[in-house]
């Protein structure tokens, strides 16, 4: 599994209005279950080259959640959207362990996370994207018009789905690892 930017900044009110409320909840549970089941957990964390940034390394935002409490397999630091290039390599790690699918969880829906999952779809991994255990913000297009988080995290799942990654949910993957006991 691989937890994408679940970092304190993203509760900044600078991201504006964001959607699905339950996204904690569902990480919490998947990482959970992954730990139960002990499945490999990687922690992704983006380090913003943006002094200004929440999630610049210098900034409390930077910090992983609180409720990231298993120990994880692997921790990721990036400062582009992609868990796939950042330090140390995603992808060597993959191959190393013998590993042919990741799940993919975190935050924001259509970057960072949206990101992973092609990258990992196109590097020939089977990707599974909970949809349910992402949340995203809305944005303002070059128009001027906005899209709400809703929106942009059902074009995520139209973008992703049967091309680079099965779009699913937490239940059912928890199901999948043999562990729907949520907590």
């Amino acid at each position: 599994m691989v937890v994408v930017d679940v970092q304190m900044g993203f509760e900044d009110p600078r991201w504006g209005p964001r959607n699905n409320p339950q996204a904690d909840s569902n990480i919490a549970a998947l990482i959970g279950g992954f730990a139960r089941a002990r499945l490999p957990i990687v922690y992704v964390r983006h380090d913003s080259d943006d002094p200004d940034s929440p999630l610049h390394p210098g900034r409390p935002g930077n910090a992983l959640k609180p409720y990231l409490t298993a120990e994880p397999a692997l921790v990721v630091s990036k400062n582009v959207n992609s868990s796939f290039h950042g330090t140390p390599d995603l992808n060597a790690w993959l191959q190393a362990h013998d590993i042919a699918g990741i799940v993919i969880a975190g935050i924001t829906t259509n970057h960072c996370c949206e990101t992973t999952a092609r990258i990992g779809g196109n590097l020939g991994y089977q990707v599974w994207y909970a949809l349910d255990a992402t949340h995203t913000f809305d944005r303002t297009g070059p128009d001027g018009t906005v899209m709400t988080a809703d929106e942009l995290a059902h074009a995520t799942a139209v973008n992703l789905h049967g091309e680079f990654a099965t779009v699913t949910s937490t239940d059912l993957l928890l199901a999948a690892v043999g562990s729907d006991v949520r907590h």
